[in-house]
C-alpha cells in the first residue's frame, strides 16, 4: 500500500509518517508535499498513490484547489487545525476528516474506515458523510462548569480555567485566581468537552488551557515542563509521545 503525505508543517508531516509506520506497517509513504503546486505536479507525473493524507492549509493556499487543477483518483483524508471546511471536503474524494493535533485512534479509525471501503465491504455513503461533517460544524464545546462552593452551587466560565487536574481519583479545574474547584466529570471525559485550540492534555493528568503557560524549558528524557500563570505544587510536564502534538498546537 502507497500513501502520500501533503503536508506543510514538517513537525505535523513526521508525525502523520510515524504513525503511519506504526498502525499501517506494510505500507510506504512514498513522498511528503508541502505545497500545490508541488503536489499537483505530482499528481500528473506519478501513478497516483492508494491513499493521500491532505492537510488543507498548506504554504500556497487551500489544497481543495489540487481537485481543480487536476485529477485525484485515489481517496483522501483530510487534516486541519480548522473544521469550517467539512462539508466542502466530503463533497471531494475524502473518507475522513480529522482535527489537529491528529490524534492516534482518530487517524486508526479513519484509516479502517478507508480499509472498509477498499474491500469493497461498504461503499462510501455521501448523505452519511454530509451528515458527520454537518455534526462537527454544529458542534458545540463546553462553556461553562456547575461548582459546588459550600453549600451554594457555582457557575465558573471555561475561559477562566488555566489547568484541570486529577488528583486521588478526583477531577479539579483550577481558575486563574488560583482556587480549585471538584468538578464531576472524569478528566478523560473533560478532554472531549473542550475547544482543542484553547486547551492540550500534556499527560495523563493535566489538561493545561494555552492561555495559562507563561515558559517552557526542557525537561529529562525529551519532555518539557511548563511554568504556569497559576501557582502550582507539582511540575507540569508534558509527556515525551505528546511533545511534538503539543509543539504543533502551540505553533497554530
Amino acid at each position: 500500500m502507497n500513501v502520500l503525505i501533503i503536508e506543510d508543517e514538517p513537525l505535523a508531516a513526521q508525525r502523520l509518517a510515524s504513525l503511519i509506520d506504526e498502525l499501517l506497517p506494510n505500507a510506504e509513504v512514498l513522498q511528503t508535499i508541502d505545497s500545490i503546486k508541488r503536489s499537483v505536479q505530482w499528481l500528473n507525473q506519478n501513478d497516483h498513490p492508494d491513499l493521500i493524507l491532505m492537510d488543507i492549509h498548506l504554504a500556497d493556499g487551500i489544497s481543495f484547489d489540487i481537485f481543480e487543477k487536476c485529477t485525484v483518483s485515489c481517496p483522501v483524508i483530510f487534516t486541519t487545525a480548522y473544521d469550517q471546511y467539512a462539508l466542502r471536503a466530503f463533497k471531494v474524494n475524502s473518507i475522513d476528516y480529522i482535527l489537529k493535533p491528529v490524534d492516534k485512534t482518530e487517524l486508526a479509525q479513519a484509516l479502517k474506515k478507508f480499509e472498509t471501503s477498499r474491500s469493497g465491504q461498504t461503499s462510501p455513503d455521501l448523505l452519511t458523510n454530509i451528515q458527520a461533517a454537518m455534526r462537527m460544524l454544529t458542534r458545540r464545546f463546553k462553556e461553562r462548569f456547575i461548582v459546588k462552593v459550600g453549600d451554594k452551587l457555582r457557575s465558573i466560565e471555561v475561559s477562566d480555567v488555566q489547568l484541570f487536574l486529577s488528583e486521588d481519583k478526583t477531577t479539579f479545574a483550577q481558575t486563574s485566581d488560583g482556587r480549585k474547584h471538584v468538578l464531576d466529570h472524569p478528566l478523560d471525559e473533560i478532554q472531549g468537552l473542550l475547544n482543542p485550540e484553547l486547551f492540550f492534555r500534556v499527560n495523563r493528568k493535566y489538561i493545561v488551557a494555552v492561555s495559562a503557560i507563561r515558559d517552557i524549558s526542557s525537561y529529562t528524557n525529551s519532555r518539557l515542563r511548563l511554568l504556569l500563570k497559576v501557582t502550582h505544587d507539582d511540575d507540569v510536564i508534558v509527556a515525551r509521545e505528546r511533545v511534538n502534538e503539543f509543539r504543533e498546537w502551540l505553533d497554530r
